[in-house]
């Protein structure tokens, strides 16, 4: 089951709790824009704290879901995910905005264009903050089943476009801009959802033909991969029938090797020089020594 909460949240519950109306899972992007700057004239960006406590006194009556500090990774959350919050206008009549959906996650990332942060840099759009905590923020709206997905397109500037349509019938992500009901144009542009890493490639579970000097060096002790090579080799000449040892297998090369060698080159249809030491690639490829 999904976290209420979200993990590593400071926990801020301020009651009225109501439940959704069900459909598709959605999650809303909003930016606090609580100063109008310009890049001529950039401004102080408000503290988190004013915002956790204006969100959790005055402001209750708007507050969204999470407060997110994309500049330190912080989070506070005031209700839990499976309940409404109310950052969104709700017209009487027409779509409920705040509720239309298995969940209807609202997060407000503390943000303005060309805010300034306390050691004096500043930022035009919020993709180009640090946007710290945005990977475990997304892992958790995921964990309730929104997609990955802009169903009206990723938010790309302060533009308002708004289907009602798609709101109701499609899930993911949407801008604040994208909201029926709504005038507000935020975001205007939101972080780059996570590219999960790729798997790391399996190990080969054969080892690969080693070439030809490997197997030149009469019967000195094989040390390492060379002896883990040798003793596998020999296990699998023992299982296929072909085996000549007395000894062994492994891990010293010994003539038992090169006699067992040779009877499986001879069962692979080889005759003549081929069916003598060294070991080539064909014959190796078809013995199938483990890669242990």
């Amino acid at each position: 089951m999904s976290d209420l909460w979200l993990p590593g949240a400071e926990k801020l519950d301020i009651g009225d709790h109501a439940p959704t109306d069900g459909g598709p899972p959605k999650a809303l992007a909003h930016i606090t824009w609580d100063k109008n700057a310009t890049k001529a004239k950039p401004q102080d960006l408000v503290p988190f704290t004013n915002l956790r406590a204006y969100f959790s006194g005055g402001g209750r009556p708007v507050a969204p879901h999470v407060l997110w500090d994309p500049f330190t990774g912080r989070f506070v959350q005031f209700v839990p995910a499976n309940s409404r919050s109310k950052s969104l206008v709700d017209l009487s009549g027409g779509t409920r905005t705040n509720r239309a959906g298995s969940v209807v996650i609202q997060i407000e990332a503390l943000f303005f264009p060309w805010c300034r942060t306390p050691d004096g840099k500043v930022y035009e759009s919020l993709e180009d903050t640090p946007c710290k905590g945005w990977n475990e923020l997304n892992a958790w709206v995921k964990s309730w089943g929104v997609p990955d997905v802009w169903p009206m397109g990723k938010p790309n500037g302060f533009v308002g476009h708004r289907d009602e349509h798609t709101w109701e019938t499609e899930a993911g992500w949407y801008a604040h801009a994208q909201t029926p009901e709504n005038s507000h144009t935020d975001p205007g542009t939101w972080p780059a959802f996570p590219v999960a890493p790729k798997p790391s490639p399996a190990p080969e579970k054969y080892e690969p033909y080693p070439g030809p000097s490997l197997f030149m060096k009469g019967s000195r002790p094989a040390l390492g991969r060379s002896s883990r090579i040798f003793t596998a080799m020999g296990k699998r000449l023992v299982a296929v029938g072909c085996g000549k040892y007395k000894v062994g297998p492994g891990p010293v090369l010994s003539q038992a090797d090169v006699d067992s060698y040779e009877a499986w080159q001879r069962r692979c249809g080889f005759t003549g020089a081929e069916a003598k030491w060294p070991p080539g690639p064909t014959s190796w490829e078809k013995l199938k020594v483990p890669n242990v």
